[in-house]
């Protein structure tokens, strides 16, 4: 069955009671699927302006995923698993180009995971996430639901890239091409990262978080500029309390902007991939 995406568009973006009571969601669901895990469609894109905006009714299509259909229990390796039927386990073959190396990562349908990806043990994609070409997501990272990851992104260990589903316009995050993201990371609430940025280990960025740039004496808020070098920082908690019992809050911050010496510094050793 041929589907253009103008049909997959017009079909979900129909109000949630009326898609859950169709009796054709089902297989629109199964094409839903197919189209998000080839890329066909995604649920944010980035506009002609360089801004992201969140595709509303890709997110409504996969939360009426979740609305209609009933927990089960799924057979696993050596434990049983207990999940909503409509998003199970993504499993994938030699044809897909993907390294999935063995030792317990798991990604689930409606995920995109692009050719040349490689996925450390244990690593987790949720749905609707979109994790671009030539990719390292390395042990105990988590790709969210939505989140959208760029080419040759570098994710290493326990980095955290937060899902958002609802509300359905709610921007995810997102990780540009190049990017390298550090050991231990949290990126969360729709936080931009832009082309080649380097995060240091333990960053946490949220959508509140200013950032402050000592490169350019600036703050900035919801986004890492193009190839900012952020590394964790703090500054001092207001108030007299605060400052009586010498309290930090972190604070990211900008020191230098990616240069040779960075990108040596980054380097991902070609010969793992």
């Amino acid at each position: 069955m041929v589907v253009d995406l103008d049909s997959i568009h017009a079909f979900f973006s129909r109000p949630p009671e009326v898609l859950a009571a169709d009796p054709e969601a089902p297989a629109w669901h199964q094409i839903l699927l197919v189209a998000l895990e080839t890329g066909a469609i995604r649920a944010a894109e980035r506009q002609e302006d360089g801004t992201w905006q969140a595709n509303t009714w890709v997110k409504q299509a996969i939360l009426c995923g979740f609305r209609r259909t009933n927990l089960v229990e799924m057979p696993g390796p050596g434990f049983p698993m207990f999940d909503k039927t409509a998003y199970p386990v993504r499993h994938f073959g030699l044809e897909d180009g993907v390294r999935l190396v063995p030792g317990g990562s798991a990604v689930r349908r409606g995920a995109h995971i692009a050719r040349s990806v490689v996925l450390m043990p244990p690593a987790y994609v949720n749905v609707g996430a979109f994790v671009d070409e030539g990719t390292m997501v390395d042990s105990h990272a988590l790709v969210g639901s939505c989140a959208q990851i760029g080419k040759r992104v570098h994710l290493s260990a326990a980095a955290q890239i937060g899902g958002v589903l609802e509300p359905a316009g709610a921007r995810p995050v997102i990780v540009e091409d190049d990017a390298f993201v550090g050991g231990l990371v949290g990126l969360f609430e729709g936080i931009v990262v832009r082309k080649r940025a380097v995060l240091a280990s333990g960053v946490v960025i949220t959508g509140s978080s200013i950032i402050y740039d000592l490169v350019n004496g600036r703050e900035l808020r919801q986004e890492v500029p193009e190839g900012a070098v952020v590394v964790p920082g703090s500054r001092p908690a207001s108030g007299d309390y605060a400052k009586a019992h010498g309290l930090q809050l972190a604070a990211p911050c900008i020191v230098k902007y990616r240069d040779d010496k960075t990108d040596a510094a980054t380097a991902l050793e070609q010969a793992l991939r």
